[in-house]
C-alpha cells in the first residue's frame, strides 16, 4: 500500500486562490449588506441577512474559482509508457481488465447493444483477449431478466465473444449499484489488474479505454482515474442545453477541479477505471447504523470510496483529457429531478462519514462542498425571507419614487451598492460561463461548436434556460433537503432511460406545487411590499410558469442551437451502438421469450 502523496506546489497554491477568492467575494456582499442597512440600524434580521449573504455568495465564488483556474490551467503531459517487466503491479493473470457494466431494471436492447459497440471498438485497438466485458445484474423484474438473457444470448452470438463476455444475475441486490460491483470484485476481482466501472448508459471508445490503461500502468501509485464523459442522445431542449454544457463548459470547470484536487481527485462512479487491488483493499462501504435516509446503505457510494482510496494512499485522478467518454442525460426537468433527490439524500448523509478516522482534510472538504451543494437552496431561500421580514420591520420607505422606475432606491442613497451587489451576484454566475466562450472563440475549440458565432447562441439560448429554470431546480433541491432532514428516505428510484416529452398535465402533476408556491409568494409581496413585486418577479414568475417550462423544454429540439462536436462528427462507438440497436428493434420477436443462458455466465 503507498504512502499518501502531499499535495504539490500547484494544487496548494490553486485551493489557496479559490478559497480566497470566495472568501473575498462573501465577505464582501455580507458587507454591501451591512452598509445599506446602516441607516436605519443593523439590527439582528440584517446580521442574518448578512451572514445568509455571505454564504450564498461565497458558494457561487467557488464554482467561478473552478472555471477561472480551469481557464489557465493546461492538462498535465500524458505519463510515458512502462514496459511490462517494469510493472511492480502486475499479479493478474497477463495483466487483463474487465468493463463492468451494472444494470437494474434496464432496457437490455439499448443497453446491450453499447456493450456490442464496445467489444468491436476494443477489438479494433487490439484488446480483444486482454479486456473482458461483464454485465452484472440487479434487475428484479424476472420479466426483465428473462429478457436479459435472451439478449445476452444474441449479443454472444453476434461478437463471438464467448469466453470474454459475461453475464450474472446477483440473487439479492444488497448495497445497490455499489454492492454489485463490490460482490463482482469479491468473487472475480482477482483475474483483474484493472476494471472500468460504467453505467448502464455508458459508452467508450476502445482507444480511450487503452490510454486509460496505459496511464494506470504508467503511474503504480494511481488507484482510480476518472474521465469526464459528454452527453449524447439528447433530443429535447433541455437534455441538448444539458449536452451542451457538458462538452462546452464542463471541460473547462472540470481542469479547475482536477487542479484543485490534485492527488485526492473525485470519484462519479462510472466512466472510470480503477485498480483492482487498490479497490479490493480500500472500499469496503461500512452499513450506517440507524434508519435511513441517514442511515443504512451509503447512497452517494462514489465520493467515499475516492476518500477511501486516498486515505490508503492511492492516487485518485481526473484527466480532463481524456476523450471518446459518453453517457446519456435527462430529456427533462422531473427526470433531472427525481434523479437529483438520491443524489441530494447521499450527499446530506456523508455528513455521517466527515468524522470518519484518517480520511484526507481535502476529501472531507469535498464531502462539506457536497453538503452545501444542497443545502444553498435552502439558504437562498431564507435571504429572501430575511430579506422581507427586515424590510417589513424598518417600515416601507418609498423605493420606486420615479415612474416606470426598474431598480429601487434605498434610503440614504445605498442604490448604488444594492444594485453593485445584484450585477456581482449576476455576474459570478454569467462571467465563467462568457470567459469560456471568448477563450473557445480565440483558440479555435468552438469550430466543433458551430463556429463562434453558433457558439455564441447557444451560450445565450443555455443561459435563458438555465435563469428560468433555476428557481425551479431550487423549488425541487429545497424540498428534497427537507424531505431527507425530516426523516423521509427517497430510496433508489428506478432510472427512467429514455423519458422525453411531457405533456403540460404530466408537468402540472410534478410542478404545481412549485406554481402555487410561487403564486402565493408573488401575491403575498404584492400584498405587503407592492414596490417591490417587480424586482423579485425574475424568481416567483418562472416558479409560477414552472408546469409549461418544463413541458416546453421536454420537446424534441432542431439543431439550431447547442450543437456539440458529438454531433458535427459522430463518433465510431455511437455510430456503432446505434446501427446495432437499430439492428436488433428490427429484429425483436414479438414477446421475446428468454434463451437458456449459456455456460459463459458468471455465477
Amino acid at each position: 500500500m503507498p504512502s499518501p502523496l502531499p499535495a504539490d506546489a500547484p494544487t496548494r497554491a490553486a485551493r489557496v486562490l479559490a478559497l480566497a477568492f470566495a472568501g473575498v467575494m462573501g465577505l464582501g456582499a455580507g458587507g454591501l449588506i451591512l452598509m445599506a442597512s446602516e441607516s436605519t440600524g443593523i439590527g439582528r434580521l440584517d446580521l442574518l441577512r448578512a451572514l445568509l449573504m455571505l454564504v450564498t455568495t461565497a458558494w457561487l465564488a467557488w464554482g467561478a474559482a473552478q472555471a477561472l483556474i480551469g481557464l489557465v490551467s493546461r492538462p498535465p503531459a500524458p505519463p510515458p509508457a512502462v514496459p511490462d517487466d517494469a510493472r511492480p503491479d502486475s499479479r493478474a493473470p497477463d495483466g487483463l481488465t474487465v468493463v463492468m457494466v451494472p444494470i437494474c431494471n434496464e432496457d437490455p436492447v439499448a443497453t446491450f447493444s453499447r456493450v456490442a459497440a464496445m467489444a468491436a471498438s476494443l477489438e479494433e485497438v487490439g484488446l480483444r483477449d486482454s479486456v473482458h466485458l461483464a454485465i452484472l445484474s440487479d434487475s428484479r423484474d424476472d420479466a426483465v431478466a428473462q429478457r436479459e438473457r435472451f439478449w445476452f444470448d444474441r449479443l454472444l452470438t453476434e461478437t463471438g465473444a464467448e469466453g470474454r463476455l459475461f453475464y450474472r444475475r446477483r440473487s439479492s441486490n444488497e448495497g445497490r449499484k455499489a454492492g454489485n460491483i463490490e460482490d463482482f470484485i469479491r468473487r472475480h476481482g482477482a483475474a483483474y489488474e484493472f476494471a472500468v466501472i460504467l453505467d448502464a448508459d455508458s459508452l467508450m471508445e476502445g482507444a480511450t479505454i487503452a490510454e486509460m490503461i496505459r496511464r494506470m500502468r504508467a503511474e503504480p501509485r494511481l488507484g482510480l482515474l476518472q474521465t469526464l464523459p459528454r452527453i449524447v442522445e439528447a433530443e429535447s431542449l433541455f437534455g441538448r442545453a444539458q449536452a451542451f454544457s457538458a462538452a462546452f463548459y464542463a471541460p473547462v470547470f472540470a481542469r479547475g477541479l482536477a487542479r484543485m484536487q490534485g492527488s485526492t481527485g473525485p470519484f462519479w462512479g462510472h466512466n472510470a477505471i480503477v485498480r483492482t487491488r487498490a479497490f479490493a483493499e480500500s472500499c469496503g462501504l461500512p452499513e450506517l447504523t440507524g434508519p435511513a435516509p441517514f442511515g443504512g446503505p451509503v447512497l452517494s457510494h462514489d465520493y467515499v470510496e475516492a476518500a477511501l482510496l486516498a486515505r490508503a494512499g492511492w492516487i485518485v485522478r481526473l484527466d480532463d483529457d481524456l476523450e471518446g467518454s459518453y453517457e446519456e442525460g435527462p430529456e427533462n426537468i422531473v427526470a433531472h429531478a427525481r434523479r437529483d433527490r438520491r443524489w441530494c439524500q447521499g450527499n446530506l448523509q456523508h455528513a455521517r462519514i466527515l468524522p470518519a478516522p484518517g480520511l484526507r482534510m481535502w476529501n472531507r472538504f469535498v464531502f462539506v462542498q457536497g453538503i452545501l451543494a444542497y443545502v444553498s437552496s435552502l439558504i437562498w431561500g431564507a435571504f429572501l425571507l430575511v430579506s422581507a421580514l427586515s424590510v417589513l420591520n424598518v417600515g416601507r420607505p418609498n423605493y420606486f419614487p420615479l415612474p416606470h422606475q426598474l431598480f429601487p432606491v434605498f434610503p440614504d442613497d445605498q442604490t448604488k451598492k444594492i444594485v453593485g451587489l445584484a450585477i456581482g451576484v449576476v455576474g459570478l454566475l454569467v462571467l465563467p460561463k462568457l470567459l469560456i466562450w471568448v477563450k473557445a472563440a480565440l483558440d479555435g475549440r468552438a469550430r466543433g461548436f458551430g463556429g463562434a458565432a453558433r457558439a455564441f447562441g447557444s451560450f445565450f439560448a443555455e443561459l435563458a434556460l438555465s435563469s428560468l429554470s433555476a428557481p425551479v431546480m431550487l423549488m425541487y433541491q429545497g424540498r428534497a433537503v427537507l424531505q431527507v432532514l425530516f426523516g423521509r428516505d427517497g430510496g433508489w428510484p428506478t432510472n427512467q432511460r429514455g423519458e422525453g416529452r411531457l405533456t403540460l398535465a404530466e408537468a402540472w402533476a410534478a410542478s404545481g406545487w412549485i406554481a402555487l408556491t410561487g403564486a402565493a409568494c408573488l401575491g403575498g409581496l404584492f400584498a405587503m411590499l407592492p414596490e417591490l413585486w417587480l424586482w423579485m418577479a425574475p424568481i416567483f414568475v418562472p416558479m409560477m410558469a414552472a408546469p409549461v417550462l418544463i413541458a416546453a423544454s421536454s420537446r424534441p429540439l432542431g439543431r439550431p442551437f447547442f450543437t456539440t462536436p458529438s454531433e458535427a462528427a459522430t463518433p465510431p462507438v455511437l455510430c456503432r451502438a446505434r446501427a446495432v440497436h437499430a439492428a436488433w428493434r428490427r429484429s425483436a420477436p414479438q414477446g421475446t421469450q428468454a434463451a437458456k443462458t449459456r455456460a459463459a455466465a458468471l455465477p
